[in-house]
C-alpha cells in the first residue's frame, strides 16, 4: 500500500443506498466531501433486480426526478398473482402488499447509472473498478478501506504493472455493498453487530431479460406466481415485468433454506418457463441478458446493530428488503438517506434512532412474521399470512425467528432426487450460455476469489454427504467435481462468477468465503 485518499465521508458500493447517501450528503452540505468505491467497471455494471420501484424515497431524494430525466416511465398498469400446479394457473386476489399502483416497473441498473450522474453533478467523486478490498481500522474505530491490488498473479506473484492498494480515509465509512457484503460480514464480527439478533436468511434471485413478440407485450403488466416447480417445502415463487420496448423481466426466486441437496435452482427457473401459462409470452422471442444475486430475506428481526465506530452498514449491506412487498431499493434509499443526515449533523450514532422513527421500521415490522412463516411449508406459510395480514394487521403479539439457511440442507440419503430435462436453447438454456449473456469477465492469471477455509471440505464432507450441492446452488458453473484416475476433486472456475454470493450462504460447512476479485471483474450487466 503506497497511497492514501482522505475524505470526509467514503462509501463502499454504488448501488441505490449508497449513490442516495452520497446526494444527500452533498444537498445538505458543500463542505462535505465524499467518495463512492464501486467494484464493478461501471456504475450500475453489477446491479440487478426485479425490479418493480416505489418511488417513495426517489421523491423524497430528488422531487423533480421526472422532469429531471429519471429512467423510471414505465407504470404499473395491472397486477396478477397466479399459483401454479404443475399443468394449470389459478388466479388468486393480488395480496395488500404486492399491489403496485403509483409503482414502475424499471432496470435498478439504469437508475443506478441515471443518480451517479446526479451524484458527480454535485461533487460526488465516484471511483468504479476499484473494490473495497480490507478494512482499515485504526485504535479500534474504522477509518476507511483499502482497495484491491492489480496485477498481481495467480501462484501470487506480483506481474509486470503491479499496483499496491490504496488506503481511502473518511472520518466516516458507510458501506453500501448489497446483500452479503464482504467486509459488511466482516465488520459484523468484528463489532458484533449480530450479537442478540435473529440469523440473516436469503434467496437466490435468477433473472433473464427478453425481447418478446410485441402482440404478446402487455406495457405495465407485473405477474407474480407461487407454487410448481417447487414441492411444498420449498419456499420461493416468479415475477414476470412487462417493460417498454417489448421487454419483459423474467425471474425466480428460492429461499436458500431449501432442504433437498439435489435441488437446482438455476435448473428450477428454466423448468419453470415451461409452464403452459408462462411459455407463450417466450415464443418467438430473443433472451438477451441473464444474472443472478443473493437477496436478504430476513426483515425486520434480523437487522443487525447498525454503526459502529467510524461507520455503518445501510442498504441491503443490512437487510432492508420487505419480501412480502417483493421490493427493497426503496428502504435501501432511505436507509442512505437517513444516514447521511445524521453525519450531516455530526451524530451518526443518531441513524439507528432516526431509522426506527422512518416508514421504513413500521414497513418491515409489519411484515417481519411472514416469510419465517413458510419454514413450515406452503400452505401453513399462506394461511399465517392471511391471518397475521387481516386480523392481526402486522401487530400479533410475537416475533418469529428465522434461522441459518446452511444449516438446513438434508442429507443426500435423507433427499428424493430431481430430474431436469435437457435444455433445448430455445426456451431454456444451459448455465455457460447464460453467464456469457452476463457479459461476466474476469482476469485469468489472478489470485482466486472464491476461498476454501479447509481444501479438503468439498470432497471429504460436502460430496459423500450432500453430493456436493456447490455444483447446483451456483448459477454460473462456478464449482465442479472432477475426477482424475478416480480420484475427484473441486475445481473452482472462478472467472465465471457472477458475484451473486449464494456460494458464500449455501455451503453446509460454510468453508467457502467470498472475496473480491480485482477490479472491474464480474458481469456487466445492461438492462437489468
Amino acid at each position: 500500500m503506497t497511497e492514501a485518499m482522505e475524505y470526509d465521508v467514503v462509501i463502499v458500493g454504488a448501488g441505490p443506498a449508497g449513490l442516495a447517501a452520497a446526494i444527500r450528503l452533498r444537498q445538505l452540505s458543500q463542505d462535505i466531501s465524499v467518495c463512492i468505491l464501486e467494484k464493478g467497471s461501471e456504475v450500475g455494471a453489477h446491479i440487478l433486480s426485479g425490479a418493480v420501484l416505489e418511488p417513495r424515497a426517489l421523491s423524497e431524494l430528488i422531487p423533480d426526478w421526472k422532469e429531471k430525466g429519471a429512467p423510471v416511465t414505465q407504470a404499473v398498469t395491472e397486477d396478477r398473482f397466479l399459483l401454479l400446479t404443475k399443468k394449470h394457473a389459478l388466479r388468486l386476489p393480488t395480496p395488500p402488499q404486492m399491489k403496485n399502483h403509483g409503482n414502475y416497473i424499471i432496470s435498478l441498473g439504469n437508475l443506478c447509472r441515471w443518480l451517479g450522474q446526479e451524484a458527480e453533478s454535485i461533487g460526488v467523486q465516484i471511483f468504479p473498478g476499484f473494490p473495497a478490498a480490507d478494512l482499515l481500522i485504526e485504535n479500534g474505530r474504522v477509518a476507511g478501506v483499502i482497495t484491491g491490488e492489480f496485477g498481481r498473479a495467480k501462484d501470487g506473484h506480483e506481474k509486470p504493472g503491479y499496483q499496491p492498494g490504496i488506503a481511502v480515509k473518511g472520518k466516516y465509512t458507510l458501506f453500501a455493498e448489497g446483500c452479503r457484503g464482504s467486509l459488511s460480514e466482516r465488520l459484523m464480527k468484528e463489532f458484533g453487530l449480530r450479537d442478540g439478533v435473529s440469523p440473516q436468511t436469503y434467496g437466490i434471485g435468477i433473472k433473464e431479460l427478453w425481447e418478446i413478440d410485441p402482440a404478446k407485450h402487455k406495457p405495465g403488466l407485473v405477474i407474480h406466481s407461487f407454487g410448481w416447480p417447487l414441492d411444498s417445502k420449498t419456499y420461493g415463487g416468479s415475477f414476470l415485468y412487462h417493460n417498454a420496448a417489448s421487454q419483459i423481466a423474467v425471474g425466480f426466486v428460492i429461499g436458500l433454506d431449501y432442504e433437498n441437496p439435489h435441488l437446482d435452482p438455476f435448473m428450477e427457473f428454466q423448468r419453470f418457463k415451461t409452464h403452459p401459462a408462462i411459455a407463450p409470452y417466450f415464443e418467438d422471442g430473443k433472451r438477451i441478458c441473464y444474472g443472478a444475486r443473493a437477496i436478504n430475506e430476513g426483515g425486520f428481526q434480523s437487522i443487525p446493530k447498525l454503526t459502529f465506530p467510524g461507520g455503518a452498514l445501510i442498504g441491503c449491506a443490512a437487510g432492508f428488503v420487505n419480501v412480502p412487498k417483493v421490493k427493497g431499493s426503496h428502504n435501501a434509499m432511505k436507509s442512505g438517506m437517513l444516514a447521511a443526515e445524521a453525519i450531516a449533523a455530526s451524530a451518526l450514532e443518531s441513524y439507528p434512532e432516526k431509522l426506527k422513527s422512518s416508514w421504513i421500521h413500521d414497513e418491515l415490522y409489519k411484515v417481519r412474521n411472514i416469510r419465517p412463516a413458510f419454514h413450515k411449508g406452503l400452505i401453513p406459510g399462506l394461511l399465517y399470512a392471511a391471518v397475521d395480514t387481516f386480523l392481526f394487521r402486522g401487530r400479533a403479539p410475537w416475533t418469529f425467528r428465522n434461522h441459518a439457511d446452511h444449516l438446513q440442507l438434508r442429507k443426500t440419503s435423507q433427499s428424493p432426487k430431481i430430474s431436469y430435462s435437457r435444455p433445448d436453447g430455445k426456451l431454456t438454456f444451459d448455465r455457460m450460455s447464460s453467464v456469457f449473456l452476463s457479459a461476466t469477465n474476469h482476469e485469468e492469471d489472478q489470485p482466486c476469489h472464491l476461498k476454501l477455509k479447509n481444501p479438503e471440505v468439498p470432497v471429504e464432507i460436502n460430496l459423500p454427504q450432500y453430493d456436493a450441492p456447490e455444483q447446483r446452488y451456483c448459477p454460473a458453473g462456478v464449482y465442479e467435481i472432477v475426477r482424475e484416475a478416480n480420484s475427484p476433486r473441486l475445481q473452482i472456475n472462478a472467472p465465471n462468477c457472477v458475484h451473486c454470493k449464494t456460494c458464500d450462504i449455501k455451503d453446509p460447512t460454510q468453508n467457502i468465503v467470498w472475496t473480491t476479485p480485482e477490479g472491474g471483474g464480474g458481469p456487466n450487466y445492461s438492462g437489468m
